[in-house]
């Protein structure tokens, strides 16, 4: 990996939808300028539709939006793991080759709690190589975790610094929707949000870097309104 490298693409990839809630399941890949690849999430696994109990449809597999982009699974050498629930690890065990980035704090939650046994052996897994990390971390130039717990202690957005969009700043979990005509006090929270107080300080704290970056585009977790008006795969963002 050259040191100077930065961030030359972005693609947005829908990989389910959840229809009891009509919300998309998405993943991301970024693109350096000296040609690796990162992919931020895995989506669903491929069972999904059968042992969920949401209704689910799986729209387009991960691995299969890679393909068309003249991806393998072994040319992916990082996958940022935002957090461990199923819609966003579901297909870690197939990119054997990179190395998984996730926090701390959440790698040893996750571990001991229930929620995550659904999705337990597709993350718990000797194919899957964990690098924890503490805080917010510059991952390469350009790329910078920002740890966002209160939906999951030790919840993890991305900030990627594009040549001509800007500063994108990936949200996941941490803003699942639109935040206009919202305020951290006001915001709803989901039934998944495990933590209120530390899920509105991450909240102030994103919109705070959105503001101090200049950033561009917020893309929210799972905000079906907001994810037909973007450049989905493969359209990129540059």
């Amino acid at each position: 990996m050259a040191p100077d490298a930065t961030p030359r693409r972005l693609y947005l990839m829908q990989v389910a939808t959840i229809r009891d809630w009509d919300v998309p399941v998405p993943c991301y890949l970024i693109q350096m300028s000296d040609g690796a690849n990162i992919l931020i999430d895995s989506g669903l696994p491929e069972d999904a539709e059968s042992w969920s109990e949401a209704e689910i449809t799986i729209d387009r597999d991960v691995v299969a939006y890679l393909a068309d982009l003249g991806l393998r699974p072994d040319d992916i050498g990082t996958v940022v793991c935002t957090h461990l629930d199923q819609d966003h690890a579901g297909r870690h065990t197939a990119f054997t080759k990179a190395e998984f980035v996730i926090q701390r704090e959440h790698d040893a939650l996750a571990r001991g709690d229930s929620r995550f046994d659904v999705a337990r052996p597709l993350w718990e897994n000797p194919a899957v190589r964990f690098r924890l990390v503490d805080g917010d971390t510059e991952l390469r130039p350009g790329v910078v975790l920002i740890e966002s717990g209160g939906h999951v202690p030790g919840h993890q957005a991305v900030l990627v610094r594009l040549p001509r969009t800007g500063p994108v700043l990936l949200a996941i979990d941490a803003l699942p929707i639109d935040m206009a005509g919202y305020t951290p006090e006001t915001r709803p929270l989901g039934p998944f949000d495990m933590d209120e107080a530390a899920t509105r300080a991450s909240t102030r704290k994103l919109l705070d870097l959105a503001a101090r970056e200049g950033v561009s585009l917020i893309v929210y977790g799972h905000d079906e309104t907001q994810w037909r008006s973007l450049k989905t795969a493969p359209a990129y963002y540059d």
